[in-house]
């Protein structure tokens, strides 16, 4: 095993020798997102409605009613921009940034089944929600109010 990890550690040397000019712009790519996300996710985060988490299918219907064309783009200009954020949260989990938080701005901003669910169930975890009501008081705003928890079999109405 200990040779493998040195055979590993040889092979990233020779590459990063081999590609310096491609070295500099990861370096430069992952200090960019570092100190963008250190900017715009309190930004996104402070902005976020307070009841984002109790919105429903209805409150969509005045989203549908915009034009198709904007609705096109918006829709796949949040997608993107999701992607980047989950894609850089993602390496923040190794590297230093703010991970989880950032990830979790990026699942808000795409669209799949089941993405509420997600972000609730991510929302809940106590440090991530502690991270973003703090964020949110720094700013002056109230915390998030969460939906009550349903037990399986439960339904949302009663």
């Amino acid at each position: 095993m200990p040779s493998a990890i040195g055979d590993l550690l040889q092979s990233v040397s020779t590459w990063s020798q081999e590609h310096p000019v491609l070295l500099v712009w990861m370096w430069a790519g992952s200090l960019a997102t570092f100190f963008g996300t250190l900017l715009v996710i309190p930004m996104m985060v402070v902005r976020m409605p307070r009841d984002y988490f109790l919105y429903g299918k209805a409150d969509l219907r005045e989203y549908r009613k915009q034009h198709p064309l904007f609705r096109l783009f918006s829709v796949i200009g949040k997608n993107v921009l999701g992607v980047v954020f989950i894609a850089a949260g993602f390496i923040m989990l190794f590297f230093p940034g703010q991970g989880v938080l950032t990830i979790l701005i990026g699942i808000t901003l795409v669209s799949f089944p089941r993405k509420r669910a997600l972000e609730i169930w991510l929302i809940r975890r106590p440090s991530v929600l502690r991270s973003v009501n703090w964020i949110r008081a720094r700013a002056g705003k109230q915390p998030l109010i969460l939906p009550a928890r349903i037990r399986r079999g439960e339904s949302a109405d009663a």
